[in-house]
């Protein structure tokens, strides 16, 4: 099972230490707890996750789990303790690799299933495939909604995941979904930084990315938005043509739901320095980090790049600018609020 958060390497620990705490101050500042004990006497529920981060936050021990791979690379996964009439919370990225995750979280979910299971939650805090969401060339085939089956026919009653790439993904579910912004602790941390709010602009680093970043400008301090116009030529290939809006002398903060091989956001940073702004921050849920992310990420172009821990950071990813927030609070009060049958938008309100 891939892990959910892991703590920084010394090489960055001043970092991601502050943002974790930040993250914290957040979650401590806009939560109310109240339904607590209540789940601590419910023998009931059962959250099984790679990282006992969440679980420690919901005051519950990890469920017991064997996981393991066979000869041949099969999954093999047997529930150490019983689940019949639970409430079970599967916590499960689907980061890279990306299909062994995925046939790991369906077979788990297979496995509690016919371990009768009253009720099987997918926490998905990265979907995989959510790029895949519609048809641009003929022939092409939806993922997005061909797992999102899967996952359902495996056995799920519900699916709680983390800024999905599209929102009409949720409608691909014939459950309930869930949808869990993670845009609030990434500015909770930006808003202890102390940047003069009138030197601050909001960059979306193309067209898709206009809604997105117009929300997160509006509450950072309802900041300009500036758009990075773009062409693509073919899957991870990016052309950078022309800026929309003014960012001389200021500092700039480019919002995306992920980062993959960082060619937009780092040929829009690119642009934006030729354009006169002053600093550069990168903001993402999302950090896939395929090759070669890093080596533009650590190129000199970002001031700072800000992530969260939904998909586990590698040691070797690691480099002086990236800052990790963590996200392990905020889904551990969304399970509580879903649990508790509480609204669950209230939290970004």
């Amino acid at each position: 099972m891939a892990s959910l958060a892991l703590s920084s390497p010394s090489s960055s620990s001043s970092s991601s230490s502050s943002s974790l705490s930040s993250s914290s101050s957040f979650l401590s500042s806009r939560f109310t707890l109240r339904h607590r004990s209540c789940l601590l006497r419910d023998s009931r529920s059962r959250i099984y996750a790679p990282n006992i981060e969440i679980a420690w936050y919901m005051g519950l021990e990890l469920g017991k789990i064997k996981i393991k791979r066979f000869a041949d690379g099969e999954i093999y996964v047997q529930l150490q303790e019983s689940v019949r009439g639970c409430d079970v919370y599967l916590i499960q990225p689907t980061c890279p690799p990306a299909n062994e995750n995925l046939m790991e979280l369906l077979v788990m979910i297979d496995a509690c299933r016919r371990a009768s299971a009253k009720n099987i939650t997918a926490v998905i805090p990265y979907f995989g495939y959510a790029r895949a969401d519609r048809k641009t060339q003929g022939r092409e085939s939806i993922a997005a909604k061909l797992v999102a089956n899967l996952i359902t026919e495996a056995g799920a009653n519900r699916v709680l995941a983390c800024d999905l790439h599209s929102g009409q993904s949720m409608g691909y579910f014939d459950i309930p979904v869930d949808h869990v912004y993670c845009q609030p602790v990434i500015l909770d941390y930006l808003a202890s930084k102390m940047i003069c709010s009138n030197d601050l602009v909001v960059v979306s680093p193309d067209v898709g990315g206009v809604a997105r970043a117009r929300a997160f400008a509006k509450k950072l301090s309802d900041a300009p938005l500036a758009i990075v116009d773009k062409r693509r030529h073919g899957h991870n290939v990016a052309e950078v043509m022309n800026l929309i809006g003014d960012v001389k002398g200021k500092v700039a903060v480019m919002v995306d739901d992920m980062i993959d091989t960082a060619g937009t956001i780092a040929k829009g940073a690119a642009l934006l320095h030729e354009e006169g702004a002053r600093e550069v921050y990168a903001c993402c849920t999302h950090a896939v980090f395929s090759p070669p992310a890093i080596e533009r990420l650590s190129s000199g172009l970002f001031q700072e790049v800000i992530i969260t821990n939904t998909i586990p950071a590698m040691e070797k990813n690691y480099f002086p600018q990236l800052t990790v927030l963590s996200v392990a609070s905020l889904l551990g009060e969304t399970i509580w609020r879903v649990h508790d049958d509480c609204s669950v938008s209230s939290i970004f309100q």
